[in-house]
């Protein structure tokens, strides 16, 4: 510090004696720096300019009391304290704020919290420390190159004796060579020097008692498992008779995580041998111990190894909790029992025997026979008749009883007490059982409860209500309360299956849309795979076009269908639905539809008419295809090759001109032409008699029918006078003619002989008969047979 201003008066000094020469403005000295917090002064020349001056720092103005005139070209700065790691000083002219010169200060900081070690390079060696290491802090800031000396500042060193060097904030020695210089027994002293470019800076001196800085080695730890307790045991090595303080930690393994780790108290002892129990363990439980001790007033040695070691089972940690779970009796009276009890943990490395005794109650009570029935190491199923009974559990360690427990089991009919009025409530994983107490005083209450059968917790308790937790999620639970009294247990009442978790609505599915023009059907099901799922209250229906807004109805939870009206002809919708329930909701994946351009009903109405009219041009068709074919097949007969006849009126009581009718085998009635002009009762008298026979005309015609009677035009009023009468002959083939007027000229028919057979043929005379000339008569029927087939065809 002194050097630095000696060194300033000679700048300032030359500064000064140049200025009188010079016209220049300028700050001196130029870049320094300077140890935090310390004082420095800066000279400002103004030989260029003049008037006042003033200062600033970093842009900001310097009170003026800071700064004093020597003469009028040369004013000094002092600046007290300074901390700034690094500022820009300026000198401006007040007239012209015109910066006539300037200097950049920078601070440095000397080493500092310096603090050293004596220490073993190897945890596994005896004897002397071999290594001497020192640390300290320093703060840079910018960065620089600095070079760190430690040097020894006892009086046993030699001046500026050098320990060690180095460019980091810590620095180690071999102890073997700097013991002469730091003897054991000795007190030293060390001081750190850090060396820059620019400046130098040093610590203060660091004054130690070489014990209370020596760090010995790790001890040597070993634990032991008893039955109930961990014993500990370790060794160190000292070199002094000083008291050792050591420190023992143990950390349970975890399940999950990091284990924690449990300091125990700190033991004093001059031995190098110490040893620790520890006391209330878990039974089977893996701990890990590690151990650390040092000299009084000096730094820990490292932690020892970690030993881990596996606890005993510790009989007084053992609680069986031993239960039953009676089933009903089968029709011999036979029940299963299912016992169970809390399991021993499976990291316990012993062997375990469990076996169950069942023993009818009153034989338990006077001593008489047992069974035993070897059994798994949680649970056991045995058989008991109706009767009561108790159930021993025996475990045995190394073939010797090591804990037991027993269970009573009430006979069938045994009388005792039943609680009522079993409530559940669910919340969250967690059912909430109560119930109403018997009247009878009891000692508590057991809760089994199981979500599939097989798998059963229990819990004892001795109020009239209890939560279960730890359950699964969504699971329905059956839970059984049995109250306990004495040495007995009650008969078990069961609640109604509990969920422990209502989950949401099962799974919505749109299984059908039907669309019409303005309407659509929507038909859905709702399906869950778990039983715990909440029951539906309501479907809300969520409709609407893809750019328009949505719309949405809701109808109740026994609906599954609905139409949606309003809707617009031939255009695409979107819908889903929603179910809700108390606990949650759950909505169908989304559905497209579009609707008809037209009423479908319309288009069915069309095709049906449609149809029905095909249907009819179709049968009117076929009928006039069927009545032309019929007609083809008949063709309109000759008139030239029929016989024509006249037949009397059916007024007369006996024909004038009687005759046969055609027959023809093969064709039917309705098959006759019938042609007429006018039919009505002839009005002409009987014919006279005639060598005929009457009765055979009148058996010809209750034969055929109505006779036909053919009158020619010229002589439809005038009664013929010779009618022939001509047969048929008895095969369809032969034509028989039958002329009542031979010599009728406008006759239309061709007169013809008939064809004659002589064994039939009978000449007869017609009998004229008088008809008065002024009385018209009537027209007659004329009835035309027809044969079918060619006169020439038929020979």
């Amino acid at each position: 510090m002194y050097s630095f201003l000696a060194l300033f008066t000679l700048v300032l000094i030359a500064s000064i004696c140049k200025g009188l020469h010079d016209n220049t403005c300028r700050v001196v000295p130029k870049d320094q720096y300077i140890e935090v917090g310390s004082d420095t002064k800066v000279v400002c020349q103004t030989s260029c300019i003049r008037g006042k001056i003033f200062w600033t720092l970093d842009n900001r103005h310097i009170n003026e009391s800071l700064s004093s005139t020597i003469n009028s070209t040369h004013t000094v700065l002092s600046l007290r304290n300074f901390t700034n790691r690094s500022a820009t000083l300026q000198c401006h002219s007040a007239a012209t704020q015109q910066v006539l010169g300037g200097t950049t200060i920078r601070t440095y900081s000397k080493p500092s919290k310096l603090s050293c070690l004596l220490h073993h390079d190897n945890q596994a060696t005896q004897g002397l420390p071999d290594l001497f290491t020192c640390s300290w802090e320093h703060q840079i800031d910018p960065p620089l190159e600095i070079n760190y000396t430690v040097l020894c500042d006892s009086w046993s060193c030699p001046p500026q004796s050098e320990i060690c060097s180095s460019h980091q904030t810590t620095c180690t020695s071999n102890y073997v060579d700097i013991s002469d210089k730091m003897p054991l027994a000795w007190p030293s002293s060390v001081v750190v020097i850090a060396r820059s470019a620019a400046w130098n800076a040093s610590s203060d001196p660091y004054e130690f008692n070489p014990f209370n800085i020596l760090k010995i080695t790790r001890p040597n730890v070993s634990v032991v498992a008893v039955s109930d307790h961990l014993s500990v045991e370790w060794n160190v090595t000292s070199f002094s008779e000083r008291k050792l303080h050591c420190q023992v930690k143990y950390a349970k393994a975890a399940d999950e995580g990091t284990p924690e780790w449990v300091l125990n108290m700190t033991l004093e002892t001059k031995e190098e041998k110490g040893e620790m129990s520890v006391e209330n363990v878990e039974s089977c439980r893996n701990y890990t111990f590690a151990v650390r001790c040092a000299l009084a007033e000096a730094p820990w040695s490292d932690w020892s190894q970690e030993r881990t070691v596996l606890t005993k089972l510790n009989k007084g940690d053992v609680e069986l909790h031993l239960w039953r779970k009676v089933a009903e009796a089968d029709r011999n009276g036979v029940r299963k029992v299912h016992a169970m009890w809390t399991e021993i943990p499976s990291t316990c490395q012993d062997t375990f025997t469990y076996t169950v005794r069942q023993t009818p109650y009153r034989e338990h009570v006077t001593g008489g026979n047992h069974t035993d029935t070897l059994c798994g190491s949680s649970v056991c199923d045995i058989d008991v008749n109706q009767d009561a009974h108790r159930i021993n559990l025996r475990i045995f360690h190394d073939d010797f009883l090591f804990v037991e427990d027993s269970v009573y089991v009430p006979s069938i009919g045994e009388s005792l007490p039943r609680v009522t009025d079993i409530r559940t409530s669910t919340l969250e994983r967690v059912i909430l059982v109560s119930w109403k107490a018997h009247a009878q005083p009891v000692s508590g209450y057991m809760i089994d409860y199981t979500h599939d059968g097989n798998q059963y917790h229990w819990k004892q308790t001795t109020y009239t209500n209890a939560t279960l937790f730890d359950l699964l999620d969504k699971k329905p639970y059956d839970i059984t309360v049995t109250p306990l009294f004495g040495d007995k247990t009650g008969h078990g009442t069961q609640a109604l299956p509990t969920c422990s978790r209502v989950g949401d609505p099962g799974n919505v599915t749109i299984t059908e849309l039907k669309a019409k023009d303005k309407s659509v059907l929507v038909r859905w099901t709702v399906k869950s795979q778990e039983a715990c799922s909440g029951v539906v209250v309501d479907y809300t229906i969520f409709y609407g076009t893809q750019e328009g807004p949505p719309l949405n109805v809701t109808v109740e939870s026994t609906t599954q269908d609905i139409i949606l009206k309003g809707l617009n002809p031939e255009t695409q919708y979107r819908v889903y639905i929603k179910a809700t329930a108390l606990t949650g909701t759950s909505k169908s994946s989304e559905r497209l539809f579009k609707t008809k351009r037209f009423d479908p009903r319309l288009s069915a109405a069309l095709g049906v008419s449609g149809g029905i009219l095909i249907v009819l041009v179709l049968s009117l068709g076929l009928c006039c295809a069927i009545q032309w074919q019929k007609f083809k097949e008949k063709p309109v007969p000759d008139p030239g090759n029929s016989s024509v006849a006249l037949w009397s009126s059916t007024s007369h009581e006996k024909g004038i001109c009687p005759f046969q009718p055609f027959h023809n085998p093969s064709e039917s009635f309705c098959d006759r032409i019938y042609t007429a002009e006018a039919q009505r009762p002839s009005t002409s008298p009987p014919a006279a008699g005639s060598n005929d026979n009457p009765d055979g005309d009148q058996n010809m015609r209750e034969e055929y029918g109505d006779p036909a009677t053919v009158l020619a035009p010229h002589i439809q009023n005038e009664v013929p006078a010779e009618p022939v009468e001509t047969h048929h002959p008895s095969f369809p083939g032969e034509t028989t003619e039958l002329l009542c007027s031979e010599d009728s000229p406008s006759s239309p028919y061709q007169s013809q002989r008939p064809v004659e057979t002589p064994a039939l043929r009978i000449s007869k005379q017609c009998m004229h008969v008088p008809v008065k000339q002024q009385e018209k008569t009537p027209p007659l029927t004329v009835y035309v047979t027809l044969d079918m087939f060619e006169q020439g065809q038929g020979r």
